[in-house]
Formats: structure tokens, C-alpha cells, sequence
């Protein structure tokens, strides 16, 4: 991989990671169209993802902050609550990780996987936006603390445990279910982008001190550029493009990805 091809594949990462698009997707057809061949490992991939979650990070800062002091207060309160929540999500993918994680990677030299899984992408977003009553939206947020239950966090998680799939929109799927399962956009949205910090965090982590950062057929440089790259991207598209997830129509993404499927069986 050479270096301007890095900055290009970090630049779609970052530009693609909030919109129900699937951002591993469009690195498989970035990598297609620039003749990158696939290095056989995920370093590249993990550590633009993790660049994008630092972009978070720094967005929600304040989120994050606030449910931090609250976790040390020590009693049960929201933000506990909320943050056990995103504990439970996290519970299927970790499951995923650790006993799929081969076939996962296995997956990502499929162009042919990327476009199956786009269609699924736009189903699912066709059915939320069918599933979606938008009276609900004008309405307080429900009952359940934080205006999400239990069962529906870990419904959500379910559905971040499929979108491994390159293709499969993480956002677009976990903001889906939810819909689908009577969350709100607003409260699905915030969700939706804090429950997947710790996991590719995590992911990062285990890959760094387990060497594979600096035992992968990339080399150090490309990794680099392709992380600075997503970072910058991440924090324009993470500022300007979770306003559009939260008021958009989600057909039109899953036009989108209907349109990028058809293009890859077509000329892939």
C-alpha cells in the first residue's frame, strides 16, 4: 500500500464511518478501485476504525465526561444505567470476537460479500424508516430510563455483532434495530455512536500489545497516514453527518447502498 493510497482509504473511512453506509464496506471497494491488494490481517482496518472513534471521543467529550462522573459517584443513577447499557450491547460482539474473529477477517476478501451486504444494509434501513412513526419523534422519549431498555440495548447489540460483515452498515444496522425495536432517532443516534468506543478501542489494544501492529505486512507508514487521515475526516464528517442520521430519511442511504450494490455485481 503505498502512502497516498492510505490517506485515501483513511479518507473514506473517516468520511463514511456515521453514515449508514458501512465504512468497512467502502474500504473493500476503495481497496478494488485503487488495485490495493489485501494485506491479510486487519491492522490497517482496526486502526482506522480506531481513528474514527477518537474523532468521537473528542466529539462527545462532553457526553462522555459527564457520564464518567456519574459512573464515580458510586450509586445508581443515569448514568450508570447508561452506561450498563452499553455493557450489555457490547455482549454479542465480544461473543464474535472472540470465537469468529478469523472467519470475520476472511470475510473482508469478498467484494462479493460487500455487495450482499449492502442490500441487507438497505433493507434494514427501508424497513426502520417503515418501522418509524414520526409522531413518535415529537414525543417525549419513552419510559425506560435514558429512553432505552435492556432488552432493546442488547437487540442493538445484536444487530453490531452482524454488522462485523463488511458491508453490513454498523450504524445503519444498530440504528435500524433500534427503530425498529421503538427507540427514538435522537436517543438511537447518541447510542448508536458511544457503544462501539470500547470494542474497537479494545480491538485496537489487544492488536497492539500482541505485536501485530508492528508484525503486519503494511509497514508503520501507511498505518499512520491511513490513521491521521480518518481522524481529521471523522471529526468533520462525526460533527456534520450525526445531524443528518438523526434527521434524514433513511431511505435515501438505503437507495444508496442499493445503487453501490447493483454497481459491484455489475462491474465487480
Amino acid at each position: 500500500m503505498e502512502w497516498f493510497e492510505a490517506i485515501i482509504l483513511g479518507l473514506v473511512q473517516g468520511l463514511t464511518e456515521f453514515l449508514p453506509v458501512s465504512s468497512s464496506g467502502h474500504l473493500v471497494i476503495g481497496r478494488e478501485i485503487l488495485g490495493v491488494e489485501e494485506s491479510g490481517d486487519l491492522v490497517f482496518e482496526v486502526a482506522v476504525h480506531a481513528a474514527t472513534v477518537l474523532s468521537t471521543i473528542v466529539v462527545f467529550r462532553h457526553q462522555i465526561w459527564s457520564l464518567l462522573k456519574g459512573l464515580f459517584r458510586f450509586r445508581y443513577n443515569d448514568e450508570t444505567d447508561y452506561i450498563l447499557k452499553i455493557c450489555v450491547s457490547m455482549i454479542p460482539v465480544f461473543i464474535i470476537g472472540v470465537f469468529f474473529k478469523s472467519f470475520v477477517e476472511g470475510l473482508f476478501a469478498s467484494l462479493f460479500v460487500v455487495g450482499v451486504a449492502l442490500l441487507m444494509t438497505a433493507l434494514l434501513l427501508f424497513l426502520s424508516d417503515r418501522a418509524s412513526n414520526p409522531r413518535r419523534e415529537q414525543l417525549p422519549a419513552n419510559n425506560y430510563r435514558n429512553g432505552i431498555s435492556y432488552w432493546q440495548a442488547l437487540a442493538v447489540g445484536i444487530g453490531q455483532a452482524f454488522a462485523v460483515i463488511p458491508g453490513l452498515s454498523r450504524s445503519g444496522t444498530t440504528i435500524s434495530v433500534g427503530l425498529i425495536c421503538g427507540v427514538r432517532r435522537d436517543v438511537m443516534a447518541q447510542f448508536s455512536f458511544l457503544m462501539v468506543l470500547v470494542p474497537i478501542l479494545g480491538e485496537a489494544f489487544l492488536q497492539l500489545v500482541g505485536g501485530e501492529f508492528t508484525g503486519s505486512t503494511l509497514g508503520v507508514l501507511p498505518v499512520l497516514l491511513g490513521f491521521v487521515s480518518a481522524f481529521l475526516s471523522g471529526l468533520f464528517a462525526c460533527k456534520v453527518m450525526i445531524a443528518i442520521v438523526k434527521k434524514a430519511k433513511l431511505t435515501w442511504f438505503a437507495l444508496y447502498c442499493a445503487i453501490v450494490s447493483l454497481l459491484i455485481f455489475i462491474f465487480g
